[in-house]
């Protein structure tokens, strides 16, 4: 007999991170190739998977998963043309969504309004700071010193912004559905078991 356990809980936080991880997708489809750069889920997915999941390799996991899925269909699609260049820049993305994530389970220990806004706050600066250094090294369009980090930065600022615009509407999408489903359901409530 097997020890595995259905636990609704997780599930159901999988398949809302599935769910909202393709709109990604739809909106990327359903719009011009780059119009919709960095409006992402991905943001929310990642404090979403940091303030419910308490074991750690399902807070990491999920979001970066996610991510990866959802890459792997766009760069085999309508992004092809860019994967040479975006190889490289992808890994400090995905090191982003880690320390998002790890905000996300530091600073949503109880999820609040408040505490929402101010993690989505720190996590756009997170994903600025770090994934934009992988925008940034090795690229000849920047010279490659301080000057050159912070004009990478100043061009990034529309897709940050487009980055802060998706985290705020997916995540109150995510966070607003799971608590209205935690409030009906109390099986979804986190027990003593670890999830």
């Amino acid at each position: 007999m097997s020890d595995l356990k259905f636990n609704p809980r997780t599930v159901l936080l999988l398949l809302m991170i599935l769910v909202i991880t393709g709109f990604r997708l739809l909106v990327t489809f359903n719009s011009d190739a780059l119009q919709f750069a960095n409006f992402s889920s991905i943001g929310a997915v990642a404090l979403f998977g940091g303030a419910y999941f308490k074991d750690n390799v399902k807070a990491f996991a999920f979001p970066l998963l996610s991510l990866l899925i959802s890459d792997i269909v766009l760069y085999t699609t309508i992004y092809s043309q860019y994967v040479d260049m975006l190889l490289m820049q992808e890994l400090y993305t995905y090191l982003a969504i880690a320390l998002m994530v790890l905000a996300g389970k530091a600073l949503l220990k109880k999820v609040t309004v408040a505490n929402l806004l101010l993690s989505t706050l720190v996590i756009v600066f997170i994903h600025w700071i770090v994934s934009d250094f992988g925008s940034w090294y090795h690229n000849p369009l920047f010279t490659q010193d301080l000057s050159g980090y912070l004009l990478c930065l100043a061009k990034a600022i529309p897709f940050e912004i487009r980055f802060l615009e998706g985290t705020l509407i997916y995540g109150a999408i995510l966070f607003g559905a799971f608590e209205i489903l935690k409030a009906k359901y109390p099986v979804l409530k986190l027990q003593a078991q670890r999830v």
